[in-house]
């Protein structure tokens, strides 16, 4: 095990999540994932969401998404009884993993943070308002209706994006049109490991 990833166990032990909020700095971050697809990076911006960015590598450093699921493909024939479509995959942690993760984050919204539902960006799912914890999407194709303000959720808060994909974006185009049964992922794409790439 990584001195990083004894760290984030430490830390998670105590229920020091911002021990972890400070390792994550206020540089980008990149972090490779290795799926059963192939392998894609996303750039971390730590400056402009620097809650969600270190919510997010503390998962990462705690190895929380090695054996983790991308489990969620929304497409528009998917999503005929909504008004407001959108297209992303959603991916979340190790299920064997799910009661040991940290307390869900503050949103920060887009209009905050300048960064918007563009085509790459990375973003956590929520249910209400400062209900995100591990599961994050990945947008196909711009999704405005995700930002501040949109209508995909009747809150109008938006999601809480904190990055963009900067490498393998036809790894997600190809989860994305891998077969599912409705939105859910038939069967779910392996996530063999998640890792912060050095400078």
């Amino acid at each position: 095990m990584s001195a990083r990833r004894i760290l984030a166990a430490a830390a998670l032990a105590v229920g020091a999540l911002p021990l972890l909020f400070a390792q994550a700095g206020t540089q980008a971050v990149r972090v490779r994932f290795e799926t059963a697809l192939g392998a894609f990076e996303v750039e971390i911006d730590a400056t402009r969401a620097p809650v969600t960015a270190a919510n997010f590598l503390a998962y990462v450093d705690g190895g929380f998404y090695d054996g983790g699921r991308v489990h969620r493909s929304a497409r528009l024939e998917t999503q005929v009884a909504r008004t407001v479509k959108i297209e992303v995959i959603q991916a979340g942690i190790n299920p064997e993993r799910r009661g040991e993760g940290f307390a869900a984050i503050p949103l920060e919204r887009t209009n905050v943070t300048g960064i918007l539902h563009k085509d790459g960006v990375i973003s956590m799912a929520r249910s209400s308002p400062d209900t995100a914890t591990s599961d994050f999407f990945v947008c196909v194709g711009a999704q405005p209706a995700l930002d501040f303000g949109g209508k995909r959720n009747p809150d109008g808060q938006g999601f809480a994006a904190f990055g963009r994909v900067v490498s393998g974006m036809d790894v997600i185009r190809r989860i994305h049109a891998a077969p599912a049964k409705g939105q859910s992922l038939d069967p779910p794409v392996r996530i063999l490991e998640a890792a912060r790439l050095r400078p």
